[in-house]
């Protein structure tokens, strides 16, 4: 655990699945002091009250029971309608061995978690998907991918917000808005994400 100023508490843990216990255990029992949880690949930032003994907060912390892998909370569930007519959708169907239709089963059949966000306002890393569609990041980027292209990368999916350089499988695309200044981000961490296909 790491001072960020006085009023921060960096967690590094071993891997997104201790994130998501942390991050969940915090958010349930939150300590005296911490105002929000960030969560990331491989850290979970405690944005914690100026003033706060840090020392405290490490102690409680380290007191909370954490299992990694267990069931994550009910959380607010997010229906995203998606077009799957993206550009790689026949080539992940045959690197994963599913084929076209079967990318989009096994997407649309598992509810996603949004893990953490990044990249992008309103760009959330998605978890938990069906392990068949674990691909690799294209071997060279695209300059530009178009707001609401839904893409797929390693162990997580994601809806780009806005356009912009990508190098994410890209199977379909959604008319969601991913972001406004006045409602923030549409898919916040911890909550659970179906895609459903249209079109």
């Amino acid at each position: 655990m790491l001072p960020c100023g006085d009023s921060g508490l960096l967690v590094e843990v071993d891997g997104l699945p201790e994130v998501l216990a942390l991050a969940d255990a915090v958010r349930a029992a939150p300590p005296v002091g911490v105002l929000d949880v960030v969560s990331a690949a491989r850290t979970v930032l405690l944005c914690i009250e100026p003033g706060t003994d840090l020392t405290e907060v490490r102690r409680a912390v380290l007191g909370l029971d954490i299992e990694p892998g267990a069931a994550p909370p009910e959380g607010e569930r997010v229906e995203i309608e998606v077009v799957y007519d993206g550009p790689d959708l026949d080539e992940v169907g045959e690197l994963t061995g599913l084929g076209a239709d079967g990318v989009v089963e096994a997407h649309t059949g598992t509810p996603w978690r949004a893990a953490f966000g990044g990249f992008a306002p309103g760009f959330a890393y998605l978890v938990g998907g069906d392990p068949r569609l674990e691909v690799a990041r294209r071997r060279e980027s695209r300059t530009s991918v178009p707001a609401g292209a839904v893409g797929l990368a390693g162990e997580f999916s994601g809806v780009y917000p806005r356009s912009s350089p990508g190098g994410w499988q890209l199977i379909g695309h959604t008319d969601a808005e991913l972001w406004n200044i006045d409602r923030g981000a549409l898919l916040t961490p911890g909550c659970t994400v179906v895609f459903k296909a249209v079109g």
